[in-house]
């Protein structure tokens, strides 16, 4: 249960003065949640509400020398007031100081209210931006209007923060100042020694500080007091992990090591042998494995660095104990790959492997619910149907989990409750950075896996502009002449307006014309499962020698025949995606070729892409240049779906924090592993302040 201190913080915005149904609707679209998921703004969502700018009241001219556009404090006399003529028009009060007159204009303003802090004949200090029109010089809606005995009061300094259509400034500075007002002192959860060192201020002054900052160097990421905030999310992530390992690892675990006779005959049959870095990575499989504790490891490996061969002798050692291993991955599409790929490496070895999607209905659904309970199924392989209650396996030992961004850690762990502490490997063909993968897979170990099978040979990667389009299309016309087989990417279904895309169905139009229909198909997310199906299997069977396809192919998709990717609009995909999408090529003996397909002009950041593009094929200094250039806002916002949303750290400008709090998280449950003595509940009330709540129940579940 949320500690009492801290129930203030997490009551609706609506709750304080001024913030009704109409301003908390706007403040719950610009703050959401934690995890931008709307679910009403509250006072935390409003001290987490970092400023973003600074403006300086300090210049004070006379009225006559105050430049357009730029923020003046004015010491004027009230004159006059000129009530509008009808409503559509502004409220004007007319001041002059003794260089010349200006209007403060209102909008929708009530007589009496002006009259009442700008009566005639007073002298008032305001401060706003001005305006000039023609000769005359404006300030509408002044931010602060104040008698001049209390000008001392007024920032010289004030801070913005981002709005949304229909929210102002003003009221939101003012929502910002209450709920800070209303933010309790906690107790201290950093180390001492680490606070001094870092000369860090306490949690709720460095709270205040962020959002009275003195200077545009405040609102940096460096600032000491950003960085003392930072450092407190980043702690409470780390520490949350760490606790969800613990967990995991607290059950007693098994010793699965298998005699090694599946494995010995299924590389005696392999067409190639083994890379350094797959021997490497299986010996950090098998290690764990070979331990009565539970395996939690990530795989990380570049497209086609031959993850998949390296996962089956994982899921053979299992096999080799009498027990049970799962394959799961996030589409039907790449569950139908893997059991294809899976079935062949497997032809000589006396096993029986399964597919399970949402596909499987009926009787024959349970004869194979059936035949996994009573352990006649070594290896299930599956879409998210693996989750289903109804799904129970006879000895489960091994998980493994493909593209691992695609499933959340509780959809992990719910998998994990089928086996009896069932080992998880989990493997994503997506390279993250370090700084990311520790902010995700903080609770597990990580295995990276460098190099490609040999014989292999680099993608030929070139850009063109999309008004060289006939050029491309005589090129791949003359490509499949010869036997080779194209994808061709298109990042939309459907014409959008906004953004001017060409259609995937269009695009298939256009080249079945040209081609011929019988050598085009078309993928995209929106066919029934069995479309996507045979549109693949022609193409794989090489009665189609083009597949016109949304990203849908992007993960996974394994046809050694294509050696041609046409990216359609490359500009507008991110690096990542455009290098999982070229490695879907050159995966045979053939010299595959890229072609980055762009529109004109292109912008400084798309430009760079297709130049990465160009230079490299390593997956890990491709997504260095990704966090680089999207920054890790983007990054965690869409691509990775599994990664927590900061509110205050940035992962890739505070990355030496982030060592440092996994470190100090693991050192914290080595002496206090239940969070009892006096840091320990500070800690506790971290967690629940950054909402980590589920790790704290892991404590009270033991």
């Amino acid at each position: 249960m949320r500690p009492e201190i801290l129930f203030t913080l997490f009551k609706p915005a609506t709750t304080l003065k001024g913030v009704g149904p109409r301003m908390g609707k706007l403040m719950e679209k610009l703050l959401g949640g934690p995890t931008g998921t709307p679910i009403g703004a509250r006072l935390v969502d409003l001290c987490w509400h970092l400023p973003t700018g600074l403006i300086d009241r300090s210049f004070q001219p006379k009225v006559a020398d105050a430049p357009d556009g730029v923020v003046a404090t004015l010491t004027v006399t009230v004159d006059e007031h000129w009530p509008p003529a009808n409503r559509r028009l502004p409220y004007k009060v007319i001041c002059s100081d003794d260089s010349g007159s200006v209007s403060l204009v209102f909008f929708n303003a009530k007589d009496d209210y002006l009259h009442q802090i700008l009566p005639i004949g007073s002298s008032r200090v305001v401060s706003g931006k001005i305006g000039r029109y023609g000769h005359e010089i404006q300030m509408a809606h002044p931010d602060h209007i104040v008698d001049p005995e209390k000008a001392a009061d007024l920032p010289k300094v004030e801070a913005t923060y981002p709005l949304t259509a229909g929210l102002t400034a003003k009221p939101m500075h003012k929502a910002v100042r209450a709920a800070l007002a209303l933010a309790p002192d906690l107790g201290e959860w950093q180390d001492p020694a680490w606070l001094a060192k870092q000369k860090w201020r306490p949690w709720r002054q460095a709270l205040l500080a962020v959002h009275e900052p003195e200077s545009l160097a405040a609102l940096e990421p460096d600032d000491p007091a950003r960085r003392r905030l930072a450092y407190d999310e980043l702690l409470a992530n780390q520490l949350a992990l760490a606790m969800i390992r613990a967990a995991s690892r607290k059950r007693s675990g098994r010793a699965i090591a298998g005699d090694g006779r599946l494995r010995d005959q299924l590389v005696a049959t392999l067409p190639y042998t083994l890379t350094q870095g797959q021997r490497d990575v299986l010996d950090d499989i098998r290690g764990d494995m070979a331990l009565p504790l539970r395996m939690l490891r990530l795989l990380q490996g570049d497209v086609g660095s031959g993850k998949t061969v390296v996962a089956l002798l994982a899921m053979l050692a299992a096999v080799e104990t009498g027990a049970q291993a799962a394959f799961m991955v996030p589409t039907e599409i790449l569950a139908r790959q893997h059991l294809a790929t899976l079935t062949e490496l497997c032809q000589d070895l006396d096993i029986r492997i399964a597919i399970l999607t949402g596909r499987n209905k009926g009787r024959p659904r349970q004869a194979l619910l059936d035949d996994l309970v009573d352990g006649r199924i070594d290896i299930l392989i599956g879409t998210h149907a693996l989750f289903t209650e109804d799904v129970m396996f006879k000895d489960l030992a091994l998980i493994v989990i493909d593209e691992q961004h695609r499933f959340g850690v509780h959809q992990r762990l719910t998998l994990g409750d089928k086996g009896e502490a069932a080992d998880i490997l989990v493997m994503t063909a997506t390279p993250i950075p370090r700084t990311l993968s520790l902010t995700v897979y903080g609770d597990m170990d990580i295995s990276l896996l460098h190099g490609k099978p040999a014989g292999r040979k680099p993608v030929d990667t070139r850009a063109m502009a999309l008004s060289r389009l006939d050029q491309v299309v005589a090129g791949v016309q003359r490509a499949i002449n010869s036997g080779a087989r194209a994808f061709w990417v298109c990042p939309l279904v459907e014409e959008n307006e906004q953004l001017d895309l060409a259609a995937a169905e269009e695009r298939h139009a256009t080249l079945a014309r040209i081609f011929g229909p019988e050598n085009v198909g078309l993928i995209h997310g929106r066919m029934k499962a069995k479309e996507k199906d045979a549109a693949m299997a022609a193409f794989v069977a090489g009665e189609t020698k083009v597949l016109v396809a949304t990203t849908v192919i992007e993960v996974g998709v394994d046809v050694p025949e294509a050696t041609i990717m046409a990216i359609e609009h490359a500009e507008r995909f991110g690096l990542a995606q455009l290098h999982q999408l070229r490695g879907r090529v050159g995966r045979g003996d053939q010299q595959g070729h890229c072609l980055l397909l762009y529109t004109e002009p292109l912008g400084e950041t798309a430009r760079a892409r297709i130049a990465i593009m160009r230079e490299t094929e390593d997956g890990f200094r491709i997504a260095e240049e990704d966090l680089r250039l999207r920054g890790t806002g983007e990054l965690l916002g869409t691509r990775q779906s599994g990664f927590p949303a900061f509110r205050i750290a940035d992962p890739m400008a505070h990355q030496d924090l982030m060592e440092v709090a996994r470190d100090d998280a693991r050192l914290i449950l080595d002496r206090d592993p239940q969070l009892e003595n006096e840091r320990g509940q500070a800690l506790r009330a971290l967690l629940y302040l950054f909402e980590r709540d589920a790790a704290v129940k892991l404590l009270r579940s033991g």
